[in-house]
């Protein structure tokens, strides 16, 4: 197991969507569970998402998205992601969260987001996914 307070984590918010409560009891109760995690705020680009994993050399992204543009937004930060060098789930976990339906949260995983989840989903699991994959990540394995 990594210790937590090594993982870091980015909550962001892609496109226009303007509702962030999710999104910040989120942040603060992975925060409370010692990782270390950074919010960007409301209405970020795609492009401003994927440099800030670089910049801020984010170890698990998690978006949240309510306004139904996910199947826009998401691939399009992965295909970011890819041209800077980064994959999903190898170099950087990415979660999704937010109002998706089952079939594109199907869709999402198969592009590489690790999970998607829904609202009410319990802190406890979305912690115990993050300690769970962490570890397999490459940086964590050793292979940076």
């Amino acid at each position: 197991m990594v210790k937590r307070s090594k993982v870091r984590v980015l909550i962001a918010k892609p496109g226009l969507d303007g509702h962030d409560r999710g999104a910040k009891v989120i942040a603060r109760a992975l925060r409370d569970a010692g990782f270390e995690v950074i919010y960007t705020g409301i209405r970020q680009t795609p492009e401003q998402i994927a440099e800030s994993v670089v910049q801020e050399d984010i170890d698990v992204l998690g978006l949240s998205i309510l306004s139904g543009a996910h199947m826009v937004l998401i691939p399009k930060i992965l295909k970011l992601l890819g041209e800077k060098g980064i994959k999903a789930n190898e170099d950087v976990l990415v979660l999704a969260g937010g109002i998706i339906p089952p079939d594109d949260a199907q869709e999402l995983e198969k592009m590489g987001v690790g999970r998607v989840f829904g609202p009410g989903s319990p802190i406890e699991e979305i912690i115990g996914f993050i300690d769970e994959t962490v570890p397999k990540l490459k940086k964590f394995r050793g292979e940076s």
